[in-house]
């Protein structure tokens, strides 16, 4: 019997597909690491409260999360966040304190060699 693919979300294969090609590409092997990480399955994908990017980021970073950006807490500064997703809560919360949110493909697309990164899981 054949086994199942781990994820049948084609946009999600698609994405680790890209970033593995772009780790072997340009050398960078933060893009491997995001690759291996969104591999994954559901249950031990990273989730990261606002408060945990507020406490480890500075005004103007780039935070990556392999997997779901939740809204407790506050933040104080603008960064820009590239998550596979964000709760509405979050999403507000950073873009009214002057940050924004991005996808992978427009990360990757602004940033091939990966520089200046900060990537962030859940405790």
């Amino acid at each position: 019997m054949k086994r199942k693919s781990a994820s049948t979300n084609d946009e999600l294969i698609n994405l680790i597909a890209r970033l593995r090609k772009a780790g072997r590409d340009e050398g960078s092997p933060i893009w491997s690491d995001l690759a291996y990480r969104l591999s994954s399955s559901r249950k031990n994908r990273s989730e990261v409260n606002v408060s945990r990017i507020n406490r480890y980021s500075k005004a103007g970073d780039i935070i990556v999360v392999a997997g779901k950006v939740l809204g407790s807490g506050v933040i104080g500064h603008g960064v820009t966040v590239a998550a596979l997703s964000v709760s509405g809560s979050a999403k507000g919360k950073i873009t009214s304190a002057g940050g924004k949110i991005i996808g992978f493909d427009e990360l990757l697309d602004s940033n091939p060699k990966g520089k200046s990164i900060r990537v962030m899981e859940g405790a």
